[in-house]
């Protein structure tokens, strides 16, 4: 089946992307996300999870956590591209929240079957959900995990696991007799311990989470198709979150260098600052075309929807990258100072380049597609 015309991105995505864009922009500019994440500068602090619980019960209040959800378990049901642009908004906004979280669960739980649809609802109804599905070793492998269930009980560590201070539920990976089974956790389970996490992104939380006999409620046992079926979505929300983050720093950048002048002339006159700058915007418009294109095979050709999620994965671990170096080396001497905006968002986005697999990981599965293809 062909993609249709400009994604499938309708009416219905554009305004949600518009009401997106006001929301933040009303109610969290980045003066203030500095303010909340950047009060303390001490370097050896501990971990912290600071967020806002009331703009983050506007945005439920909102359904942007049920959009993904289908229309069967109570959901709103939209395409992945209009939550792509969600998610394009909310890294360009760089809001603290598990809304990334919630929807990469729902698309795991979506692809589990009927026997998920009570936890689907739970999300309907405005809970927030994370996957701890990551071994120690750091593997995005649906068939890894450090986690065993036996006689119901869940046993083991799942490691690397994000927002885990910010969600009510959790969705497991564990090891059974019979291989890899999906288990949905309330976050104050007894026997379940939240073990903070050390990051460099301020606006993230992460940590692991160490299960001791943990009642838990199965949902499926074919854990690992419904893994490998939803990665695809996980990785292209990403990659929209990358892109967003990625043109706050193009646009922060050429504002910067617009009023600074250096030799009687404002710095973006100069070619040595002005061409690298044009790289990062067609950089970041190629990351955006391919999360565009990837969302829109989640819709409406699935079949090709690893191959395009791989690609624009890459593309956007490779942008956020590129981006952040530039924003921070054109801002000059201010842009390494804590009092600058900038650290927010290269902070972000080196989290979110390695995040669910880096450029050359998502490039190697690529390949392998491509040469089986051939």
């Amino acid at each position: 089946m062909a993609q249709p015309k400009n994604f499938g991105f309708g009416e219905e995505a554009v305004l949600l992307k518009e009401s997106a864009a006001k929301f933040f922009a009303e109610n969290f500019p980045t003066d203030r996300l500095h303010a909340l994440v950047a009060a303390d500068s001490t370097p050896n602090r501990m971990p912290e999870c600071i967020w806002t619980r009331d703009l983050w019960q506007q945005m439920v209040d909102l359904g942007w956590t049920m959009l993904a959800v289908p229309e069967s378990a109570g959901g709103i049901g939209m395409p992945a591209v209009a939550v792509a642009g969600l998610a394009e908004e909310l890294g360009r906004a760089a809001f603290p929240s598990p809304l990334l979280g919630t929807i990469n669960a729902t698309y795991v739980l979506a692809a589990a079957g009927r026997g998920a649809e009570t936890a689907l609802m739970d999300i309907a109804e405005g809970q927030s959900a994370t996957l701890a599905i990551t071994n120690r070793q750091g593997s995005w492998e649906a068939e890894d995990t450090d986690v065993e269930c036996s006689g119901g009980k869940l046993n083991g560590t799942a490691w690397f696991v994000q927002d885990a201070r910010k969600v009510d539920k959790f969705l497991v990976s564990a090891r059974t007799e019979a291989g890899i089974s999906l288990y949905w956790v309330a976050a104050d389970a007894a026997g379940l311990r939240i073990h903070p996490d050390a990051i460099i992104d301020l606006t993230r939380d992460q940590g692991h989470i160490s299960f001791e006999n943990v009642e838990a409620v199965e949902l499926t046992d074919e854990g690992v198709a419904a893994l490998s079926k939803a990665f695809p979505a996980i990785w292209t929300m990403l990659a929209a979150d990358i892109a967003g983050a990625a043109e706050w720093l193009l646009q922060a950048t050429v504002e910067y260098v617009s009023v600074r002048k250096q030799f009687e002339h404002p710095l973006g006159f100069f070619q040595a600052v002005k061409h690298p700058l044009v790289n990062v915007m067609i950089q970041v418009d190629e990351t955006r075309s391919l999360v565009y294109n990837a969302a829109c095979a989640i819709d409406t050709e699935p079949g090709a929807a690893v191959k395009y999620a791989h690609m624009a994965k890459a593309s956007a671990s490779e942008t956020a990258a590129f981006a952040a170096s530039r924003a921070v080396q054109y801002h000059g001497g201010i842009g390494f100072t804590w009092e600058c905006f900038v650290h927010l968002y290269f902070k972000r986005e080196k989290h979110s380049q390695l995040l669910w697999g880096d450029a050359a990981w998502h490039r190697a599965r690529l390949a392998d597609i491509l040469i089986v293809a051939a």
